[in-house]
This record gives C-alpha cells, sequence and structure tokens, in this order.
C-alpha cells in the first residue's frame, strides 16, 4: 500500500479476521492541513490480502488505541489504524521522518518508505506471482504500468520460464 493509503486505513476497512485491507481513501497534506482525498485511480480502491504475520502486529495496535482512548479526554475518533496518539492522522511527512530514525536505529541502510512497496512488488514477481496479481495489489491503474516498472526482473524470469519449459520437454533438449 501506498503511505497515504496505510495513513489512512480505519479499522473499519480491516475485516474482521484481520486479514484484508479494504483501500478506500488516502491522507494527504493540502496546504498546512491533512485531508483525506479519495485514491490515485479506480484500481486504487481495492482489497488487500493481508499476510497471517501482521495479524498479530495489528491486534496490539488495536488494543494500545483503545488504552490510550480511554486515558485521552481529547481522543479524536477517526477509527484510524495509525493514530498520532490521539486518534488524529498522522501527517505523511512526520510518518517518513520516523522511518529515517527507525531504519537509522535498527543498524538498516538508507531507504524510503516507498521502497517497501517497491521491494514486495519484485518479490512477488520474483516468487512467480503473476503480474496482473502484482498490479491488482498494487493498485496500479493498467498491469502494463507494473511490468514496466518492474520490467528489471523480468530477465530473471524469462530464464526460470526457459527452465519451466526445458522441465517439461526433457528429452528433446537430449536431441
Amino acid at each position: 500500500m501506498r503511505r497515504g493509503e496505510i495513513l489512512a486505513l480505519r479499522w473499519s476497512d480491516l475485516d474482521s479476521e484481520l486479514t484484508t485491507a479494504h483501500v478506500r481513501r488516502t491522507l494527504e497534506v493540502a496546504g498546512r492541513r491533512l485531508v483525506f482525498e479519495e485514491p490515485k485511480t479506480r484500481r486504487s480502491r481495492r482489497a488487500v490480502a493481508l499476510p497471517a504475520f501482521l495479524r498479530p502486529y495489528l491486534e496490539r495496535q488495536r488494543e494500545a488505541q483503545r488504552v490510550r482512548r480511554e486515558s485521552c479526554p481529547s481522543w479524536t475518533e477517526l477509527d484510524l489504524v495509525i493514530d498520532s496518539g490521539d486518534g488524529s492522522p498522522v501527517n505523511p511527512g512526520t510518518f517518513s521522518s520516523g522511518w529515517f530514525r527507525f531504519c537509522k536505529r535498527a543498524g538498516l541502510p538508507h531507504v524510503r518508505f516507498h521502497d517497501l512497496r517497491h521491494a514486495h512488488a519484485t518479490l512477488m514477481l520474483l516468487q512467480g506471482v503473476h503480474p496482473k496479481v502484482v498490479s491488482e495489489r498494487l493498485g496500479h491503474a493498467s498491469v502494463g504500468i507494473t511490468l514496466d516498472t518492474y520490467s528489471h526482473v523480468l530477465p530473471t524470469m524469462q530464464t526460470e520460464a526457459v527452465r519451466a519449459f526445458d522441465e517439461l520437454f526433457p528429452a528433446a533438449a537430449a536431441v
């Protein structure tokens, strides 16, 4: 998901099992204000299947928010999954700064948060996930955008395709 999509995600956008997130809005900076907007394209409004390892983190986040809500008289009830501590939205720039601090403290290389989205797409393609599925997960307007953006992965996929074909016809390779 894009940074703004994550920051606009509400608990009501998640299914009860925390296995699917429905992208319905994005958080953007407009001048000096934060505003919720429609996603970039029609295909940006999508359902994204969530990996099972994410569920405990989401459960802890929901519980931490419940505790904060009870002790914060000025809680802003927006139902956000990620909030600034009082229920209000997190500024995307603040979120990115926090990401950089996290990477530095963890001894990780300097990587933009958006690069995680690229890494996710690249890893899915390398694992043989169909480009159409990758495109749908990313919310691209078309699979062509995905293929153009991640064409650097395709040479590896070409090699794998040839290897798979050779496995289908092993006797033909011996001729």
